[in-house]
Parts: C-alpha cells; sequence; structure tokens
C-alpha cells in the first residue's frame, strides 16, 4: 500500500496530538503546517502578558519537536486556498499536495465587526498578542508615574477587560496582584490607587458555562482584590481611550484588553454549506467535513452535533481538541484498512479557572471546588501538558520563585524597531 500523504493546517493540541497518533503507522507521511514555527499553550498566555512568566515557558519549536519522528516534517507557511477538486493547499510559501487533509486551525479573535475596538483594543490569542500587551502595560505605568494631572494618570492607568470569561476572569486577577504587589515595589513615585481595573461581561454571571459555585467564588475572590466588575453590560465602542459601555456609562482609559469571543479562522476555498455560525466547519461523527471525502476538521474549529451528549456542539475547550486529535488518527488507519469507524464521543474531564494567588475553582462531572487545592490542581494540570520537559521544569521553578516573592523578574519592555531605523542609527554622522 503507498504511502498516503496527510497535510495537517493548524498545529495546536488538535493539530499536534493527530500528528503523533498517526506517526505511528507507517504508511502515512505527515505535514503538519503552522503560521509559527512553534507550538505553544494557550491557557498560560495571560502569565506572559503580565510579565509573570517568560514565552520560552510555554512554546516548543515544531522542527525540534519533530526531530524523533521519521514521517512527520513540519512546513511554515499560513492557508489562503484549499482546492478541493485537486487535493491541493496554497499557502503563502507555497503549494502542497493531500490524500487527507485535516484542518486544524482553531479561532481567532472575535470583535463582532467593531471597527474602534478592531483598530485599538488588544485581544490575547498569541504569544504575540501576549507580549504587546506586556509592552502596552508597562508602558503606560511609566507614563502614568510622568504624568502630571490627576486625570491623565487614571486614564494611563485604568485597565478594562472585556470578557468575563476563563480568560477574562484570569487576567483581571493577576493585574490585581500584579498591582497589588508589584507596582507600589517598582514604582515608588506611583499615587496608590490611581487607576482601577473594570472586568465587564454581557452575561449576569462571570465564567458563564461554569458551575454556581465557581462563579460566585470568582465574584467573590475579584472583588475582594479590588476589581470593579461590571455585569450585564456589553463595550458597545472605544474611541479616544474611552470605553462606551451598554449601560450608558464611559470609562476613560488607555487599556482594552479583549477576550470577549472567537470566531472560526476564515477557510477560503471550501463550500459555504459546511461552514455555520461562529464559522465553525461542520463535520460528522468522525469530524469529516461535510461535503468532502476526504477533508477532515478538529478542534476549535469543528462543529460536530452527533455525539448525544453534546447535541449543540462542544465546548471550544483543549481537551476536546486533544481528544478528537487521537480519534481522528485511530480512524484513519481504520479507514486505510477499509475497516469499520468509531464514532467520537467527547469524555468530559471538567473545566477550571485561576482567579488569583493559591484561589482557583474547578468543576468535575462528579462537583466543584475551589480554593487552595483547586489552585493546586489547576498548577498540576496546566504543567503535564506543556511540550518538552525542559518547559515543565523552568515552568515549575518560575511559579514556585514568583508564587513565593510575589516579585518576578520580567518586567522587560522589548520592541523591534523597524529595519530602516536601526539602519539609519548605525550611519555614522559626518562632522
Amino acid at each position: 500500500m503507498a504511502d498516503k500523504k496527510i497535510v495537517i493546517v493548524g498545529g495546536g493540541f488538535a493539530g499536534l496530538n493527530l500528528a503523533k497518533a498517526l506517526s505511528l503507522s507507517a504508511d502515512f507521511k505527515i505535514t503538519v503546517v503552522d503560521r509559527n514555527n512553534y507550538h505553544f499553550f494557550p491557557p498560560l498566555l495571560y502569565q506572559v502578558s503580565t510579565a509573570f512568566i517568560e514565552p520560552s515557558n510555554i512554546t516548543y519549536p515544531f522542527r525540534k519537536l519533530f526531530q524523533r519522528y521519521d514521517n512527520i516534517r513540519f512546513y511554515m507557511g499560513s492557508l489562503l486556498q484549499i482546492s478541493p477538486e485537486l487535493n491541493l493547499v496554497q499557502l503563502d510559501s507555497g503549494t502542497l499536495s493531500y490524500d487527507y487533509l485535516v484542518i486544524a486551525m482553531g479561532t481567532e479573535t472575535n470583535f463582532f465587526n467593531n471597527q474602534n475596538v478592531i483598530a485599538r483594543a488588544l485581544p490575547m490569542k498569541t504569544v504575540e498578542d501576549a507580549l504587546t500587551i506586556r509592552n502596552h502595560i508597562l508602558l503606560k505605568i511609566e507614563a502614568a508615574v510622568r504624568a502630571t494631572s490627576v486625570e491623565d494618570r487614571e486614564r494611563l492607568s485604568n485597565i478594562v477587560i472585556a470578557g468575563g470569561g476563563p480568560t477574562g476572569v484570569e487576567m483581571a486577577g493577576m493585574l490585581a496582584e500584579m498591582g497589588r504587589n508589584i507596582v507600589t515595589k517598582d514604582y515608588p513615585e506611583a499615587t496608590r490607587n490611581a487607576g482601577n481595573i473594570y472586568l465587564i461581561d454581557g452575561l449576569p454571571t462571570l465564567l458563564g458555562p461554569m458551575s454556581n459555585k465557581a462563579q460566585q467564588e470568582a465574584y467573590r475572590v475579584l472583588t475582594d482584590l479590588g476589581v470593579n466588575i461590571k455585569l450585564d453590560t456589553l463595550v458597545k465602542d472605544y474611541v479616544d481611550e474611552t470605553v462606551v459601555l451598554s449601560n450608558g456609562e464611559n470609562i476613560k482609559a488607555s487599556t482594552l484588553i479583549w477576550t470577549s469571543g472567537v470566531i472560526g479562522s476564515q477557510i477560503n476555498g471550501l463550500s459555504p454549506e459546511c461552514v455555520t455560525k461562529g464559522r465553525r466547519l461542520v463535520v460528522d461523527n468522525i469530524n469529516r467535513v461535510a461535503k468532502y471525502d476526504n477533508i477532515f476538521a478538529v478542534g476549535d474549529i469543528s462543529y460536530q452535533t452527533s455525539d448525544p451528549s453534546f447535541p449543540n456542539g462542544h465546548p471550544q475547550l483543549a481537551q476536546v481538541a486533544i481528544q478528537q486529535g487521537k480519534h481522528l488518527a485511530e480512524n484513519l488507519r481504520l479507514l486505510e484498512r477499509n475497516k469499520k469507524v468509531s464514532p467520537f464521543r467527547y469524555k468530559d474531564r471538567g473545566s477550571m479557572a485561576i482567579i488569583a494567588k493559591f484561589k482557583a475553582v474547578v468543576d468535575t462531572p462528579n462537583g466543584s471546588l475551589a480554593g487552595f487545592f483547586a489552585w493546586l490542581l489547576w498548577l498540576f494540570i496546566h504543567i503535564i501538558p506543556l511540550v518538552g520537559f525542559r518547559n515543565k521544569v523552568k515552568l515549575g521553578a518560575n511559579w514556585l520563585f514568583s508564587f513565593l516573592t510575589d516579585d518576578p523578574t520580567l518586567r522587560l519592555i522589548i520592541q523591534a524597531r523597524p529595519v530602516e531605523t536601526r539602519r539609519k542609527q548605525s550611519v555614522p554622522s559626518k562632522v
């Protein structure tokens, strides 16, 4: 049997677990395509954005990762177009042919077509986004301590977070801890409580999909930390560093962090009939895209209604992506041998969110947990999936130091300068 070419577009949880599981079969030649040359761990992006951990703690180069796999290759590029009739994918860096195509591109930030928010708010979906937020916040603090008026100091110090899901809650808690434990030490000239942290959500509770116990705990802990929580409220606009809310209130703030929703990545070349709400791809019970025999979708971008426990589609969680990737690998092996495939069934292991230092919430099928032990469980669960033993050791050491001292040493403002600027500065001036 000739080797079948499998192209996997996207090296996140779904794509990576699919590729590694498929590597056990010599029947396949696997190519993993990603616009970055590294895999990263999205649940910890908010800790990069608040200068708590280094980007290297949650990233790992694909080429190093695949060194020991004889039938996996990495191809760096961004998807431009799929040509199903030719079994080709066009990338910004070349063209690849396939026997099976797997789309595992995940989602991108949904700004709900608000052009001012698109232009000025700070999303947090990539490592680049996290570093941009880190630089932005540190620069605004520097500007705030130089400000001569109370109004300017408040505007520069105020931070608004749109979205009260796990990412928004985790971000608010980390920033509140940062303001309480770090800002006053680093900036002795700063006026205490010059700015505020606002957490805005359109739902009546934080952590909408989680249990009532988790929602109440998140609200209580964040309120105790001084976070201003506004529920049943939407961010309508962001103009002249003013956040416009649906309740008629305006907040002067130089920082608007957007964690308010996601939408599937844009896929060109597929039939519009296979695209549904949230720009997700409709798939059958083995994650095959509707209307196509050899194109599959796994992870956040897939929309599957055949699972009896999730008739409205699976939650867009890492565990769903991991399980779908591994399950599809087994089904592709069965398809190649003309054997009966099995439908995907998600095994729900629960959800969790960290709120602040030593405080987290965990929902499991057997009940809910909050507080210190939930925080320890969160810590344990988030180290296990990290790729590379060295990353786990580094992250564990960094976390231990940061939590014990309340003073991580990563508050660096590092911004790339345009090449033209560097070259101009390197030319000696004539006397």
